[in-house]
């Protein structure tokens, strides 16, 4: 599972970690002053580099973690963490190499490179087919790639039908014939013939037999289906002409690109079958029919393509690269190194002076090479973390989790001060049920369902031989009557659903534990652990969880391998 929770989980042990080392360097714990560059500075307070809510007017160690306090001199912020603050020491920002940098107005610059192919212009391409049955006598264009005029003759075409048609079109030539006229010029007009072909039938030879099939447009000649003296069926092709002279670059622009790219916006084009030459053209259309599964849509590109010595420089079909040149308006801008991506939400650090921070959560317009647009969240001027901010985030995640009581089970947190010491037998009874529920927790932190559906089965027997044991003492038989409310422990089928059953039973299981110690009752080899991020394990989980164990290592049963050793003990 790669989630945020890990990253939290590892940087906030490596920060922990370097303001403890910075602070042991700083000035010893057990000493109220501390002399630099000659001058003597006070102590306020000690405080716990892990668990910032830790304080102490005297030098000692943290009540949670064990490790030794760090103090806090006059002058310096100290680690309180309130709301989304988080302060920080002039020493630990030097340790954390924290850097900043002003969110500013300034042109969003983005290099969007994009690749594509050159194509013809859809518009200027035309297919010839015949209009009638006839053959083919003569090609005058007979080769693909051929360069033609518009109204050039392609090819010589005999057909009865058409000859018949031409030879009464010339014999109605009187005034009286003049509606017949214009009748016959419409029925050649459908079998084929321009109306300048049609005008010049008056001067054609009676001899010919063929009419010429001319072309449509000026052009290059892409496809030839015919060859001299083949016969051709109606509707069958013949000719397929493209004009080349302007050719459409078309490219996917992908979702991301989309608020960037307008039409308009120029765009620089090369091939590398023309090494060292760059066509240069404008975006002329977006295609509106977004592609679901590419995430993309089509851009056009026009660029213009005239004849160099005899042939076209930009081919047909051919890749190409290109260059868009994006508008650059100014807009709020930080770099992308400040912002941190957490899920849905991002969030930066803005420096509040004296050392404090605070967390913004941004809302975001468009990302450029090195900066990201601004749109809600941060203005001008203000100062953002640009490094050290991983660190400061997964602390600051850390402690909040740390800094809410709130959501610990009410077992945890109500330990009755009357207990009475527990009995020879009672406490063998709660040893015995100590040991069910030790090994439930090692099974889930081998990551181990069938060990865990194995011990499960039997946590309710030793949660009801506890609460016997526990006749005639109403307040312990209450402790041992939460416990065996929380030892239904049903066969599950994942892991996930093993640690959402034990949550419950592991609380009630620290609960029990620490009414024992509280009442003056000794396991030797009892240990409480904490987690701070059990919200991570399983759905609708709180965000911190404990569990007992009876050997001295970290055994963290809400992650198993993934996280083993994660986890602090609470101390006595």
């Amino acid at each position: 599972m790669k989630t945020k929770s890990n990253r939290t989980r590892a940087l906030s042990c490596i920060l922990a970690a370097l303001m403890a080392g910075c602070f042991g360097g700083c000035g010893k714990p057990g000493s109220s002053a501390t002399a630099v560059g000659g001058k003597e500075r006070k102590v306020l307070y000690y405080q716990s580099a892990m668990h910032p809510w830790i304080k102490s007017d005297k030098p000692g160690r943290c009540t949670i973690c064990g490790m030794e306090l760090t103090p806090v001199y006059e002058g310096e912020a100290g680690l309180d963490l309130t709301g989304d603050s988080l302060p920080l020491s002039p020493s630990t920002i030097r340790v954390l190499n924290v850097q900043t940098a002003e969110a500013q107005l300034r042109p969003l610059t983005k290099t969007l490179l994009v690749s594509g192919t050159i194509d013809d212009d859809d518009s200027r391409h035309r297919v010839l087919s015949a209009y009638l049955p006839g053959r083919i006598e003569t090609l005058h264009v007979s080769f693909v790639g051929a360069e033609v005029k518009q109204g050039e003759a392609l090819a010589e075409f005999y057909s009865p039908a058409l000859l018949q048609a031409e030879r009464e079109y010339r014999l109605l030539a009187g005034p009286d014939q003049a509606d017949l006229r214009v009748a016959s010029a419409s029925r050649l007009r459908q079998m084929g013939l321009t109306p300048e072909q049609i005008a010049a039938l008056a001067t054609k030879s009676p001899e010919a037999l063929t009419s010429q099939i001319l072309a449509p447009i000026s052009g290059t000649v892409v496809e030839k289906k015919v060859y001299a003296g083949q016969y051709v069926q109606e509707g069958e092709k013949l000719f397929e002409l493209a004009d080349f002279s302007t050719m459409w670059f078309q490219f996917r622009a992908y979702e991301q690109d989309l608020p960037f790219i307008q039409l308009g916006l120029t765009v620089d084009v090369t091939t590398p079958s023309l090494p060292g030459k760059t066509f240069t053209g404008k975006i002329s259309f977006i295609d509106p029919n977004f592609d679901e599964v590419t995430r993309s849509t089509k851009v056009r590109v026009e660029l213009g393509n005239p004849l160099v010595d005899h042939h076209r420089r930009l081919l047909h079909r051919l890749y190409a690269e290109g260059n868009v040149q994006l508008d650059a308006a100014k807009v709020l801008t930080v770099p992308r190194s400040a912002v941190l991506q957490t899920g849905a939400e991002a969030v930066a650090y803005v420096e509040q002076g004296g050392g404090a921070y605070v967390r913004r959560v941004l809302k975001l317009g468009r990302r450029g090479d090195h900066f990201i647009e601004v749109q809600d969240g941060l203005a001008a001027g203000e100062k953002v973390v640009v490094n050290g901010n991983l660190l400061m985030d997964g602390q600051a995640e850390m402690n909040r989790s740390f800094a809410a009581p709130a959501e610990m089970t009410p077992a945890t947190n109500t330990l009755p001060a009357d207990l009475p010491p527990l009995t020879e037998t009672q406490h063998r009874a709660v040893e015995d049920f100590f040991l069910v529920a030790d090994a439930v927790t090692a099974a889930l932190a081998a990551d181990n369902l069938e060990k865990f559906n194995a011990q499960a089965a039997i946590t309710h027997d030793a949660a009801g031989k506890l609460f016997t044991s526990f006749a005639g003492s109403e307040s312990w038989q209450a402790r041992a009557k939460e416990v065996e409310a929380a030892s239904h422990l049903a066969k599950v089928h994942d892991l996930k659903e093993a640690r959402r059953a034990f949550y419950p039973f592991s609380m009630a299981a620290v609960a029990l534990a620490q009414a024992a110690r509280r009442a003056g009752n000794e396991f030797p080899s009892l240990k409480i652990f904490r987690c701070p991020m059990t919200k991570d394990a399983f759905p609708g989980a709180a965000s911190r969880g404990e569990w007992i164990q009876l050997r001295p290592e970290i055994r963290n049963p809400w992650f198993g391998a993934e996280m083993l050793d994660c986890g602090s003990e609470v101390k006595p």
